[in-house]
């Protein structure tokens, strides 16, 4: 279900990996960010983005993840934005993230996924503005609507989800922590921050999820066992050894 967490902005969570999608009112229309993730949840989405009696003017992919990346044709053929990285590696990675689509979220249109362009140099209708980095994925982005208090994160400060480093690039935890530089100064504007996954984040859990992020990097550099209740998930035990090889000697 469709809940409203600030002015013109909803969110629907999937069983999936707690996946959030977004739906921000702007200008002309509605722009909704990373819908997921079965077909039928695509389906109850676009029933509730209906029930809103506004149409969708645009979508928003936050990096090039395949399940981020996916659409439904009930959203319209409208034009499905993202950086210019994102968009090239979404494009590159396409056939890709059909096949790890298929394997995973059933009744998915696997011809829509990926199909990205550029968003434009005036935003275009993304209201707010995109910040980009290179944290977790090359061309990721987070939407702040100042004017709303309200900063959605994609797969950043997460509940759930530990920091997940892209170990086939070099420097992952000092591009992680410059983007979460980057996020410090925001999250002074904001009350409410939307992960990719997990639970919306709202007053004093804002800054301590920058917090919890800064100690689990923290603990890498200095390659200890990070104190961190969300590899208590047992599934999360094989990206995290993948993130102590990118800080090992």
């Amino acid at each position: 279900m469709l809940k409203q967490v600030a002015d013109g902005v909803w969110v629907r969570q999937s069983e999936w990996v707690w996946s959030n999608a977004v739906v921000v009112r702007g200008e002309t229309g509605l722009v909704v960010v990373d819908p997921g993730i079965s077909g039928d949840d695509l389906g109850e989405l676009a029933d509730e983005v209906d029930r809103l009696g506004v149409p969708v003017v645009a979508g928003f992919s936050t990096h090039p993840h395949w399940d981020h990346l996916l659409w439904h044709s009930r959203f319209g053929d409208v034009p499905r934005y993202a950086t210019a990285a994102n968009a090239r590696i979404a494009g590159e990675a396409r056939e890709r993230a059909q096949a790890m689509a298929e394997q995973t979220a059933p009744g998915i249109p696997l011809e829509l996924i990926g199909l990205l362009t550029p968003v434009p140099a005036d935003g275009g209708p993304i209201p707010g503005e995109i910040i980009e980095h290179d944290a977790h994925a090359a061309g990721h982005a987070a939407i702040l609507l100042a004017d709303r208090g309200v900063l959605v994160a994609g797969d950043m400060l997460s509940d759930v989800l530990i920091p997940l480093l892209d170990a086939r690039r070099p420097g992952q935890v000092d591009a992680y922590e410059s983007a979460l530089d980057r996020f410090e100064t925001v999250l002074r504007q904001v009350d409410v921050v939307v992960p990719g996954h997990g639970a919306v984040a709202a007053g004093p859990e804002v800054a301590a999820r920058l917090a919890a992020d800064r100690a689990y990097l923290d603990a890498l550099r200095r390659r200890v066992d990070p104190v961190d209740a969300r590899l208590e998930q047992d599934w999360l035990s094989v990206p995290h050894q993948a993130n102590l090889a990118q800080v090992r000697p």
